[in-house]
């Protein structure tokens, strides 16, 4: 079975019976896309909500920003034959350490935000999440079932 970590900015794709996986997901937010009828499994590990103007054409990673993560999995998908209709499944956007952050500036619940806004642009609804609060989170989403496991830092485990 293929198991692929995915670090901070980057996405993966695998077929089933593969699994994706990120580590250490705080403020980030994990976008899964998931098309059953291929067995196929799209997964991006989101920095930030949006490119600072030039970013993106500059050579940045589109996996870095919620608003190019979507596209790019859905690409990733259809190149692989992954027609859709997709399930969307989202983790993380905590608030690690709010006393350093006022309100409005918080990159967690910005980072959540932009990602549902992201999928409802593109016409992808969200079927589970596991976001905000105060943990961060380790998470595993299985191709073949479509389930994602998601394990806070405290060690609590949700099944999305």
């Amino acid at each position: 079975m293929t198991e692929l970590n995915v670090a901070i900015a980057r996405h993966g794709v695998v077929r089933a019976p593969g699994r994706l996986l990120c580590v250490g997901v705080g403020s980030c937010v994990v976008i899964v896309l998931h098309d059953p009828a291929s067995g196929t499994g799209a997964l991006a590990h989101v920095l930030l909500p949006e490119a600072p103007s030039g970013a993106v054409s500059a050579g940045g990673h589109l996996a870095r920003y919620a608003v190019t993560a979507v596209p790019l999995l859905v690409g990733a998908l259809r190149a692989r034959g992954a027609e859709g209709p997709y399930v969307a499944k989202l983790a993380g956007g905590a608030t690690l350490f709010p006393e350093l952050q006022p309100a409005q500036g918080r990159i967690g619940p910005r980072n959540v935000e932009a990602a549902r806004k992201a999928l409802g642009d593109a016409g992808i609804a969200v079927a589970a999440e596991d976001t905000g609060g105060r943990a961060g989170r380790s998470v595993v989403f299985d191709v073949a079932t479509g389930k994602m496991a998601v394990r806070l830092a405290g060690g609590e485990t949700h099944v999305l």
